[in-house]
């Protein structure tokens, strides 16, 4: 094991533990490295790296501190890897896409109030019946963003924010080039609303992946 990842790994280990918890300051780097038996250059190297994603927060004259460790803000560097993804991953981003979006609009069905389901109403009747591609792909990632929120859960929304990012461009060549997936996109949302107003979640299960499924579908046959 390289030395900055067993710097690293020493880290981890106290905040796992309890020994560092979220909002604690580190102590003087000095005493830290002394404590743990490495290098200040290498307990520097892995509070480098740690602040890179989202576990320690450095500040000038102030100290280093663990950050919240709220899983929101953990997850944005996996958007920020999602970012560097080829051409030819997008089916499997769509893939996870479809695995883990249809659970959370399940989840979200006794979750959501009337208001919450009467604004997504009101966002799909101010779209109209014939937006644009740019307007229907905004107001797509909007709809299942609201509606994976209702779900309750930071982890999954976090992980399905970051993965809708490589599909975007998907979908928008999709509305430019298949002749009805407007009309297909903006029956299928009316479904899936349908099926949360009913509180019935296999049908809101169903409707979602068959949603996502599409998107795939077609991109696959278009590869």
């Amino acid at each position: 094991m390289a030395v900055t990842d067993e710097a690293i790994e020493r880290i981890k280990g106290m905040i796992v533990s309890g020994a560092l918890r979220p909002g604690d300051r580190l102590p003087k780097e000095s005493v830290l490295a002394a404590e743990l038996g490495l290098s200040r250059n290498s307990l520097r190297e892995a509070v480098r790296a740690l602040s890179l994603i989202r576990i320690l927060d450095v500040r000038q004259g102030d100290g280093t501190y663990v950050t919240s460790l709220d899983p929101q803000l953990l997850l944005e560097a996996v958007s920020f890897v999602v970012d560097f993804h080829r051409d030819d991953t997008v089916l499997e981003f769509l893939a996870v896409r479809r695995i883990l979006e249809p659970a959370a609009t399940a989840m979200a069905c006794g979750l959501l109030d009337d208001a919450a389901l009467d604004a997504l109403e009101e966002q799909l009747d101010a779209l109209g019946d014939a937006p644009s591609v740019e307007e229907l792909v905004a107001a797509d990632l909007e709809f299942h963003r609201a509606i994976v929120r209702g779900a309750g859960n930071s982890v999954l929304c976090s992980l399905l924010d970051g993965l809708s990012g490589p599909t975007t461009r998907a979908r928008v060549w999709r509305g430019l080039t298949q002749e009805d997936a407007i009309s297909r996109t903006l029956h299928e949302h009316r479904a899936i609303l349908g099926a949360l107003r009913a509180r019935d979640a296999e049908a809101a299960r169903s409707w979602a992946t068959v949603h996502i499924a599409s998107v795939e579908q077609w991109l696959r046959s278009t590869l």
